[in-house]
Order: structure tokens, then sequence, then C-alpha cells
């Protein structure tokens, strides 16, 4: 699979301040690709940049080969997708499918047959003729992502497009997203701070923070394996707990020694360790590596959520579809497997990037 966008050194400030340190990052073609993170991590000016809205301080946008840096949007072979869908509210859903068509000078026919096809694609057929505003939210979406794939573009811009919407109706349209991505074979680059959407939708997620990414990778890797405790935090509930990796494969928590399959992180170096509340066992408290006490449920539909807490104060995290009663002893067991170990940050600067 080729590379089809290439950002190199990409750096962007406004105001004196600097939302883009540095940025390198590549897209392979017929993916899809979302840039997660906190509001000003600096992903949607990424977007803005690779749509030509934006222009770098510094930095190379290449797209299939070529420096586009300088061209402007009209002349990139791309279109965005916004959260405010700006469709025009004076023009009929097929006028403003048609609205870039026209624009490119395509002829009528070959109009018709595209505005027919989108619609269909998006599961809107016989709605050339009706008002903007006379559609839902998940409506109008629709319309706003017909409108982009009818000029056929090599890679679609999504910036928050369901940030709008409700919960249901969020589920729905991420599954519509991803069986268009199939079925038209473009490439997505999807902008959210909605970690499940991340999660649920894409091939590949770079977690950013303060300007640079986190980490990049799968949606597993991201959510089993974070580099740091930002992208730990950020991703999932975490256990996120300093600790003493004791010798390859052992980590002393809180006076106990756990197993671990994580090795060359030194002899009695202090490490941050990352346990998933579902990773959690509790146990017979004679069964346990530590033992704690059940302080707060709270009934979640698919499991319970508790909170079981250790001698030392530390409030553990623990998700089960078995509730134990507030005040019952329990013993805590961890697999080696889910037991994550990741380097203390080196300087008070990677500590800022990584906690902020």
């Amino acid at each position: 699979m080729g590379v089809l966008v290439d950002l190199q050194h990409i750096s962007k400030s406004f105001d004196g301040e600097k939302v883009l340190d540095d940025l390198n990052l590549t897209v392979p073609e017929n993916s899809f690709v979302t840039l997660l993170g906190p509001s000003g991590c600096g992903k949607t000016t990424t977007l803005r940049i690779l749509g030509g809205f934006t222009k770098p301080d510094e930095g190379r946008v290449i797209f299939d080969g070529q420096d586009i840096t300088n061209l402007p949007p009209n002349k990139r072979q791309l279109n965005t997708v916004f959260q405010k869908y700006a469709l025009f509210p004076h023009m009929s859903i097929a006028e403003n499918i048609a609205f870039g068509l026209r624009i490119r000078k395509k002829s009528e026919a070959y109009i018709q047959d595209k505005i027919k096809y989108a619609l269909k694609l998006v599961n809107l057929d016989g709605f050339e003729k009706r008002d903007v505003n006379s559609l839902s939210g998940g409506q109008q979406q629709r319309i706003a992502i017909a409108r982009a794939i009818v000029n056929e573009p090599r890679l679609l811009l999504l910036d928050e497009p369901l940030g709008a919407l409700d919960l249901k109706l969020r589920q729905d349209m991420q599954y519509e997203l991803i069986r268009l991505k199939k079925e038209l074979g473009i490439t997505f680059i999807y902008v959210t701070h909605d970690q499940e959407e991340a999660l649920t939708m894409s091939d590949t997620i770079v977690v950013m923070n303060q300007g640079y990414i986190q980490q990049m990778g799968t949606p597993e890797q991201i959510y089993n394996e974070p580099e740091n405790a930002f992208v730990a935090d950020f991703i999932g509930d975490s256990n996120i707990i300093g600790a003493t990796m004791v010798r390859d494969e052992l980590v002393n928590i809180f006076g106990a020694n756990f197993p671990c399959v994580d090795k060359g992180f030194g002899t009695n170096k202090p490490v941050d360790v990352v346990i998933r509340p579902e990773d959690v066992e509790l146990v017979k408290p004679e069964e346990g590596t530590l033992v704690g006490h059940v302080t707060h449920i709270i009934f979640k539909g698919v499991h319970y959520e508790m909170e079981v807490t250790t001698p030392n104060g530390y409030e553990w995290l623990v998700h089960s579809t078995k509730c134990c009663d507030i005040g019952k002893e329990v013993g805590i067991h961890v697999d080696p497997f889910n037991i994550q170990i990741m380097n203390k940050p080196a300087s008070e600067d990677e500590e800022a990037i990584v906690n902020e």
C-alpha cells in the first residue's frame, strides 16, 4: 500500500503559541486514520493544513509524491466535511450535492447520475427535492458527505462530523462511515476527541497532545500497549501506578511482587505500571497478590465498576461482571500479560507533555 499523504516537519504557531511542533506523519492510501486528542492538541490544525485552509510556518505537505504546501484548497484532490455541515439552506438537496460539480463545469447528465449515486450511497434515495431545513442532523450529515464524495476525492477529511449528533445516531453513523470507506476505496482522515469513535472506526489512531504525536498504531496497540501515561489515561480507564522494576519479568507494586512479561527496564528501577480495570481480578483475600476492601460500586449495565482500596490508600478501579458488596475484603490478582510497564518520564518537559 503506497503512501498518499506525507507531512514533513510541520510546525505552526498562533499568536506566538506553538500549536504543532515538528510534526511528521505518513498516511497510506485507502486507510482510515484518526487524529485523536484533547482540545488544543493540534489535530484540527493538522487537518486544516492538509486541506489547504491553513499554511504551516515550517514543513511540507506531500500528496501522492507532489508538494502541495502552497496549493489552494480547490486545487487539491480532497474534500472536507466539517462538524457544522455548511449546507446551503437556499438550495435543494440535489443543488447542494451538485455544487462542486457545477463549478467544475460537468455536464448535466453526469451531474444527475452523480446525485443519484451519492444519495443511494448514503441511504437517502429520493431526497433530491427536499429542503435542507427539513432534514434531521444525521440526514444533513449524510448530505454533507454525499456532496464531498461526488467530487471523487482521493482523500476525505472529516473534522468531528458526528459531534452534534445524539449518542445512538452517532453510533449508527460510525458504522455508515466504515461502510462508505470500504465501498468507496478512498482514504479517510478523521479528527475527534472521542476515544470510542477512534477505536471503533480506525485502521490507525494517531494520539496527539500539545502539538506532538504521542503514539501511533492500531486501535489494539493503542489500547493494550500505551507508550506513556498520557496515552494510557486518555484511551479508556486505567490504573496508572508508580512502581519498581525488581528485575526482568517482576515488578513491585505497593510492596508486593507481581510477575509480568516485560524485560529491559533494568534492576530496581522506578517505572509506571498500567493495568486496565477489566484486567484486575478480584479473588479470595488469601489468593490475591494484594488485599483491599471494596469501597464503591456503580452498575454500568454490561459490568459493575468498583473501587477497591488497598492499605496504602490507593483506589484500584475494577470492572467485573460479578459484584462484590461494599466493605468486603478481596484479593487483587493480575495476569502477567495484562501488566504494561512504561519508563518514567526522563525530564520535567517530557512529563508536562505526558500529563497535561
